[in-house]
Parts: structure tokens; C-alpha cells; sequence
């Protein structure tokens, strides 16, 4: 109940006002707010003051004899281009500032040595382009392009194979970098798209500029699924439909008259991946299906062989960590995170912290995370996160950073949830968010605050668990005692699910409230990069549980599962931490799907006439959102489209009373 906050940014009164609101606390600002760090770091080194130290500080007429020469440059050690402070001293010493790794130090220091750091993102990016095309003369079938970025940074060792099978020779986009990514910032449709998204424009127009007729970039639904105990092995939404974004934007494609093949297909049938590609392919080239399968076949194992030889390469980083007492971080994200131009350089500037950096994937067939888990484990790279998360809670040597691209949705689903697991150990979990900025200021002081903290705890034992036990969320099935409550999802649907439900004898409550209050409540209890539809849902349940005016031992909580790819499947996660959170942990929520995501025996209480009801009310709501939406934009009196809804709302209601089998 007591805050204190610290900070200049604090002396603003509008800001320490917005956070009162917030918190709905008392907040207490000091009057040295802005210096308080100072007097911290001041105490701290009065603790680790020992015997005997002395300082390395310059003396004031030691200060006065320096000659200090300041260049500026850029470092050309790869493609992040560092802007470097070069600090030339009257003793040849020089310091260099603004790298994010050693490379830039030793262009100007040439007695600095290369430290001998374990950097997993590097090998493995380098193992997964390594593949060499055919020769023009090979390649009997002509030459087929590929963009590197997306989902090719978890198959190009599938496709690469594949078509060097099939004869042809494939032309892989080149790196990405900031002139790649402006290249095709014209056609990109949307700013709010996380920007390895946005990166794909730039190496559709790279493909084009190289004079490539045939592109291949398929919309991959389903990965292979690596964990036989997860919900389902689904890629990000974006991922799996941004080959159709680039169809329809990038004009390039239609005026060089490129051929754009971007089928939907999922690796997690082999047998079906044949015949869809055949009947894909076909199409375009003279291909047999003989050679179709063929070439499956072996990039099959060569995609194992990847995958392996990463696992293999973490498996020799553990050992070494361990003989040699390192300390290691997992850096955990997602496959594209390994782009240089993405990750900003920060897998080096780990290294330069004197840590290594191992990737999630390379570890995480190691553990086994304790199911069934609070979110839907429904997308396949969240699940080698979850894994790598349960193995590193019980690593002395380990810590987990995970990166975060800005506008990533599905990251607030994972992030709470990484977190829950790594608090049943002493572990500290870092997120890092990255956009198309290159600017590491940030992300450098949490890293080394990271490291401080870790050697704090490790000097003085200092192992504080958080939850040692696993949160149990309440489950259930509806209850006709009981006042089962529903987020409103489609005011003209759910007025007739609402009377249908009721009409089976039970009493469901359907929140139709969307004032400021309940968006402010779902930003309190809701990861703040979730989407709009979860805050809201989110804060009409909370809400109403605060209210005051349901018996909570007789009220339930009901919502829908669809059991797709996008974050709806996962409201039901948001909205049992959300009722955990709020002191409700044990009203039972209920999930309600077609597919039976969560088995509770809900169709035992569906009856043909509850069926029947439940098709007129979808037939019901669709009808009447069809024709008012065509009509009201073009009425002749003003409010009459409405009155003709209502009325027909009231016809349509009245007919759920009198329907029958």
C-alpha cells in the first residue's frame, strides 16, 4: 500500500498524477526523486567497500596532463555498421565506444584479442544458409526465388533441398539491412505489422531487382509438431498469411510478370505435403510426382539433420558451460530472430558482457514443462519457449532472455506464461523489445543489469522463489444453479444466444458493458500487448465480479475457444490469470467449443431443440447484420433502419419461444 517511486521523469507532476490513477494509490514522491539511483549506487559501493581497495580514478593533476582525442566512425565489421566514439589517450591507450561487439574495439585496439565466446545465434545462422545452388548449367528446371525472412529462417534447409532435388537453382534474397528494408517500404499495407513482417517487402524486391521469374513463398499453416503433449503446432497468423500480403501489395510481382507460387500447405503430414505440392507445382513446370516425392523425401531428413546439428551444438555448449563454470544466456524468440538486422546485434553484445548465448531450440529437447499449462499451447516455436523455460529454471548456469518484436501479439500470451514458470525457480526473466530502431541503449543497461543482479544473488545465495507451486486454475461445466456470465462478443448474435442458452433452463448473463471503466479494468489485469477484443472481454468479466451484484458462489464464467491460430483461442488463458490475479481464483471458468479444446462434459446438456435454436440464432444474427449494414447508409429518414431492426429483433426473439423439432 506504501509507493514510493523514484526517477526525474517523476518530477513531472501529470505523470506522477497518471500513475496515482492508475495504481489507485497514495503515492509518495521524494524531493531527490531524480538522484535517488546515485545515493544507490553510492550505497552499494560502501557495502563492497574492503580493506585495502584503491581507487583507479584519475587525480585532479593527473587529469589535467591527459591529451584526449575524440574520432568518430562506422564500423565496417558487418552489416549493423556501428557508430563508434574512438577515444585516442597521450599513451596509446584507446577506448572505443558504440560497438555492440568486440569487432569494433579490435579495428582501432589491434593488441584487444577476440575472446573465444559460445554464440549459437551466429553458427546456427550460419549453418542455415550455408546451402550451395546449382550451377546455372545444372539446373535443368531454370532458377526459383526465395525471400529470407519469416518461416525460412525455420524451413530453407527443407526448401533449399527440395528444389536442388527437383533441379532447380535457388536464389536466395540477400541479407537483410536498412536499404533492403526501404526498398520496400512503399507496399507495405500496414505500420503496425512487427517489423520481420515488414522486412519481407525488402526481400520481395530484392528477388524482382535480381531478375528472378519464379518465386516461391508458401503460407506454412502447421510446423511439424515437436511435442507430442501440445495443444497443437500451428505458425504465427502472420507468418502463415503474409506470403498473401505481399500478393496483393508488392505491384512488382504483376508488372515484371513474375511467377508467384505461395501455396498453403503444412509440413506436418508428409504424405499430404506430396500431393499438395505436385498439385501446386504441376502447375508451372513439368514435374513427376515420382520426383515430387523424391525430393520430400530428402529434404525431410535433411531438415532433421538441421535440426539435430543444432540440438548437438547446445549439447556441446552445456558441457563446456558447466566444466568451465560459464554463465550462459538462452536468448529465446522466434525462428527470424536470428537476422542480424533484427536482433540489432544484441546475441554480441551478450558476449561482450563475458556470458554466452545459446538458442532455444538448441536446449529446449532437454525439458519437459509440467502440463497441462494455464495458455493453449497452440503455436509450435512457443512450445520449444515453454520447454527451454522449464529446463532453465532447474540450470545454475542459465538464465532465459527473451526477445519481443513490437506489435508481436502472440507474445503476450507467451510472456506471462514463460514467467510463471521460470517463478517456481530463483531464475530473473528479461524481455527485450525490438523494432526496426537499431538503437541499444536500453537493451545494454538490461543486460547489465542482468548480469549485476545475477551476481548478487550468486555472491551472497540469494535464491528467492517466487510460487514454488503451480497455480491451479478452476475449471467446470454449466451449472443451471448458477449465473454464468459471457464477455459480449456480437451484440446481434449473442441477444439471441443469450435467450436460446436461457431457454434450456439455465441463466446466462451476456455483458453488453463497454465504457471507459471496463477498458481500463482490462488494461490492469491483461498483458498491455494483447489485443483490443481480449482487454475488453477481460474487463467486462472483472467488472462485473466487482460489481457486487452476482452470488460468487453461484456465478461461473463462460467463453468460446475457436481453436484456431489466433490469439482468441487463448482469451480463456487471459482471463483465468486475469480472475486469478483479481482474487477470484476460484470461480470456474468454463470453455465452450466446438472441438472440445477443454473436456467438461458441456454436451451433455445439448439437446437437438438447443441445437435447432442455436442455428436459427447464428441464421438470425447474420441475416439482420447483412441487410442493416447494406441499407442504413442510405436511408431516406434518418433512424428508420433501426426502428425496422428492433422491430424485427422482437419478431425474431418471440420465434425462439415457439420453435420445435
Amino acid at each position: 500500500d506504501n509507493i514510493v517511486v523514484q526517477g526525474g521523469t517523476f518530477y513531472n507532476n501529470l505523470v506522477l498524477r497518471s500513475f496515482e490513477k492508475l495504481t489507485k494509490k497514495e503515492v509518495i514522491r521524494p524531493s531527490i526523486a531524480g538522484i535517488m539511483g546515485a545515493f544507490g549506487a553510492a550505497l552499494i559501493s560502501l557495502e563492497k567497500y574492503s580493506d585495502g581497495y584503491k581507487t583507479t580514478l584519475l587525480k585532479q593533476d593527473e587529469l589535467s596532463n591527459i591529451n584526449l582525442n575524440v574520432e568518430v566512425d562506422r564500423c565496417r565489421g558487418c552489416s549493423n555498421n556501428c557508430l563508434l566514439t574512438i577515444n585516442k589517450f597521450s599513451e596509446n591507450e584507446i577506448f572505443v565506444s558504440g560497438n555492440r561487439c568486440e569487432k569494433g574495439e579490435m579495428i582501432y585496439n589491434k593488441e584487444k584479442k577476440p575472446a573465444n565466446h559460445i554464440n549459437l545465434f551466429k553458427y546456427k545462422y550460419n549453418r542455415l544458409f550455408k546451402y550451395k545452388s546449382l550451377s546455372k548449367e545444372k539446373a535443368i528446371m531454370g532458377e526459383i526465388g526465395i525471400p529470407r525472412a519469416l518461416n525460412m529462417y525455420e524451413d530453407y534447409p527443407f526448401w533449399h533441398t527440395f528444389f536442388t532435388e527437383l533441379g532447380f537453382r535457388v536464389v536466395l534474397s540477400d541479407r537483410s539491412s536498412k536499404n533492403l528494408y526501404q526498398s520496400g517500404i512503399t507496399s507495405i499495407a500496414s505500420e503496425t505489422v512487427c517489423y520481420p513482417a515488414k522486412l519481407v517487402h525488402g526481400h520481395i524486391e530484392n528477388l524482382i531487382e535480381k531478375g528472378i521469374k519464379y518465386i516461391f513463398y508458401p503460407c506454412i499453416v502447421n510446423e511439424k509438431k515437436e511435442d507430442i503433449y501440445a495443444n497443437n503446432n500451428y505458425n504465427c497468423p502472420v507468418v502463415i498469411s503474409y506470403s498473401e500480403v505481399i500478393k496483393n501489395n508488392v505491384d512488382g510481382i504483376r508488372k515484371n510478370n513474375i511467377t508467384y507460387i505461395n501455396p498453403f500447405l503444412s509440413l506436418n503430414n508428409k504424405e499430404k505435403l506430396k500431393s499438395r505440392l505436385y498439385d501446386e507445382l504441376s502447375i508451372y513446370f513439368n514435374i513427376s510426382k515420382s520426383n515430387i516425392n523424391n525430393a520430400v523425401d530428402k529434404a525431410t531428413i535433411e531438415q532433421e539433420n538441421f535440426k539435430k546439428d543444432i540440438q548437438t551444438q547446445g549439447e556441446k555448449a552445456l558441457e563446456k558451460i558447466k566444466e568451465n563454470n560459464l554463465k550462459a544466456i538462452v536468448l529465446c524468440g522466434r525462428p527470424y530472430h536470428l537476422d542480424p538486422e533484427i536482433n540489432h546485434g544484441i546475441p554480441e553484445l551478450i558476449n561482450s558482457l563475458d556470458m554466452e548465448v545459446l538458442t532455444e531450440d538448441s536446449i529446449s529437447h532437454l525439458g519437459s514443462v509440467e502440463r497441462p499449462l494455464r495458455v493453449v499451447d497452440q503455436w509450435v516455436y512457443h512450445t520449444r519457449l515453454y520447454n527451454a523455460a522449464s529446463f532453465i529454471k532447474d540450470q545454475p548456469n542459465l538464465e532465459l532472455v527473451q526477445l519481443n518484436s513490437f506489435g508481436c501479439g502472440l507474445d503476450a500470451v507467451t510472456v506471462d506464461q514463460v514467467q510463471e514458470i521460470l517463478n517456481q525457480s530463483s531464475k530473473m526473466y528479461t524481455v527485450i523489445k525490438i523494432d526496426e530502431g537499431n538503437n541499444l541503449g536500453a537493451a545494454k543497461i538490461r543486460l547489465r543489469s542482468l548480469k549485476a543482479a545475477i551476481l548478487e544473488r550468486d555472491t551472497n545465495n540469494k535464491t528467492e522463489i517466487i510460487n514454488n507451486e503451480k497455480i491451479e486454475y478452476k475449471k467446470g461445466t454449466l451449472n443451471k444453479n448458477h449465473t454464468i456470465l459471457a464477455p459480449q462478443m456480437s451484440p446481434m448474435h449473442f441477444q439471441f444466444f443469450e435467450k436460446t442458452v436461457n431457454l434450456s433452463g439455465f441463466k446466462l448473463k451476456v455483458l453488453d458493458n463497454i465504457k471507459r471503466d471496463i477498458i481500463d479494468t482490462g488494461l490492469r489485469y491483461v498483458n498491455n500487448d494483447a489485443c483490443y477484443p481480449a482487454i475488453i472481454v477481460v474487463g467486462q468479466i472483472i467488472s462485473a465480479l466487482q460489481s457486487g451484484e452476482y452470488d460468487l458462489e453461484n456465478t461461473s464464467v463462460v467463453i468460446t475457444q475457436t481453436g484456431g491460430g489466433c490469439r482468441a483461442t487463448n482469451y480463456i488463458g487471459f482471463l483465468r490469470k486475469a480472475m486469478y490475479d483479481a482474487g477470484f481464483k476460484d470461480i470456474p471458468v468454463v470453455s465452450l467449443s466446438i472441438n472440445g479444446i477443454e473436456k467438461n462434459g458441456i454436451m451433455k446438456n445439448v439437446t437437438l431443440q438447443l441445437i435447432n435454436r442455436l442455428f436459427m440464432s447464428v441464421i438470425y444474427g447474420d441475416l439482420l447484420m447483412k441487410v442493416l449494414y447494406r441499407v442504413r447508409p442510405y436511408e431516406k429518414v434518418k433512424g428508420s433502419s433501426n426502428a425496422l431492426y428492433n422491430k424485427w429483433i422482437k419478431i425474431c426473439l418471440d420465434s425462439l419461444d415457439k420453435a420445435n423439432i
